[in-house]
């Protein structure tokens, strides 16, 4: 999922400024924020803390003002531990409220319809790829774990210990049973299997497959796809930009957290190209014929869930960027980048952005559930020692900021292993 997810984004650090106080967004983009920046200094992986503007015409002017307020309120995460006990004395998600004409100083290129700006300090960009290699790298030096790659886990049972040789030592105990194919998954492969303790289900867009495997279909969970294009652009209007500039996030019902999108934004690499992005469609699997739809606002659609094997990995087929947004994308850039021209934007490339709740709904929290291998077996044989059996946590809706908080998720994922840590903590 490294090759459809991570890296395919905005390759930004976020500072936490958008996410309701005391969510796990919120909390987890702050101390992933800290811990990324002193593994991207330990482990000499490219980054550059660039700032960020977010800006505002006079009539989104209470938005960023509602913004500045909540992040001056903010504090650090109540499990953020740290030798630097000068971070700790620093604002948790530092914020500045500028006048237009102060936010123009800064980048020259901004419209002077631009009446405030919210500037993020914080805020910075990152090469994910190099960071992932890092972290691969870091697994296979560790002899603590192994990579297997181009690996399909293509089924998942709880383990019965109770239909095993009682002789059988090496199968003693509670867990899962996993069937995986390595190579390209056909109908005829032969599946290997081995018994897993605990499993974490990390998964991405097919986070909810294992587990609606598992389940009742009346307690599957629903899975909903949000297609984001970026594009390339190299020509005039931007000749002066330094810093990474975001409009208002779009919102819905006044309610300064439940914004789709962070907007059409300009960001930059490491190398200082610009590219604009991500917009929004909203894509969705027909289940019943097995065409393939965009999912549109209106809220008369059915649940999709990825349980069905027609909805499978339907998203592959969007990841072809093309055409037919660069338009729209223009136009969206244009409102506070007025001198960028049409015919210098590229299509890029696309990400697929895993979301829990359909277009019309409010905010969702990152969501971290734990079962555990008892609940699923169906022997009445199974003795009582048994009955604690093998967890298998499972993370959905891991979109945006899980970069940014992809270590702090990791932290938060061995803490409920260890007992320390709850799933909503």
């Amino acid at each position: 999922m490294l090759a459809i997810i991570s890296s395919r984004n905005s390759e930004v650090i976020h500072a936490g400024i958008y996410y309701p106080p005391g969510s796990l967004k919120q909390r987890l983009c702050v101390r992933g924020r800290h811990l990324l920046y002193e593994y991207c200094k330990e482990s000499s992986v490219p980054f550059r803390k660039t700032e960020k503007l977010v800006v505002a015409k006079e009539y989104q002017r209470s938005y960023i003002e509602s913004l500045h307020k909540k992040c001056n309120e903010l504090s650090w995460p109540t499990s953020f531990h740290s030798d630097r006990t000068d971070d700790l004395s620093c604002p948790a998600v530092p914020t500045e409220l500028i006048s237009g004409a102060e936010a123009r100083q800064l980048e020259p290129d901004i419209s002077p319809d631009i009446a405030a700006a919210l500037l993020s300090r914080e805020t910075g960009i990152i090469d994910s790829h190099t960071y992932m290699e890092s972290l691969e790298r870091d697994i296979a030096e560790s002899n603590n774990g192994e990579l297997a790659f181009s690996t399909t886990v293509v089924r998942v049972d709880p383990y019965d210990p109770s239909k095993m040789p009682s002789t059988s030592a090496e199968y003693s105990g509670n867990g899962w049973v996993v069937q995986t194919v390595t190579g390209p998954e056909s109908p005829t492969d032969a599946s290997d299997a081995l018994v897993a303790r605990t499993i974490i289900n990390s998964s991405g867009l097919n986070g909810a497959l294992v587990l609606n495997s598992l389940l009742e279909e009346n307690a599957c969970i629903p899975m909903y796809y949000a297609k984001g294009s970026y594009a390339a652009y190299n020509g005039p209007g931007v000749g002066n930009v330094r810093r990474l500039i975001y409009p208002c996030a779009e919102t819905s019902n006044k309610d300064l957290h439940s914004f789709q999108s962070l907007g059409t934004h300009l960001t930059l690499d490491l190398n200082g190209n610009v590219r604009f992005g991500p917009n929004i469609e909203w894509i969705s699997p027909d289940i019943t014929t097995g065409s393939y739809t965009q999912l549109q606002q209106s809220g008369e659609h059915e649940d999709v869930f990825i349980y069905d094997a027609k909805a499978v990995d339907f998203w592959k087929r969007f990841l072809v960027p093309d055409e037919s947004q660069l338009s729209a994308m223009y136009r969206a850039v244009r409102e506070y980048l007025p001198g960028v021209v049409q015919d210098k934007f590229r299509a890029d490339y696309v990400g697929i952005r895993p979301k829990l709740v359909p277009p019309w709904a409010g905010f969702q929290d990152f969501v971290f559930r734990e079962d555990n291998s008892f609940d699923f077996l169906r022997s009445a044989e199974v003795s009582s020692r048994d009955r604690e059996g093998g967890k298998m946590i499972t993370l959905l809706g891991i979109e945006s900021p899980g970069l940014t908080s992809s270590l702090a998720i990791a932290e938060k994922v061995v803490g409920m292993l260890e007992g320390h840590e709850s799933r909503s903590e």
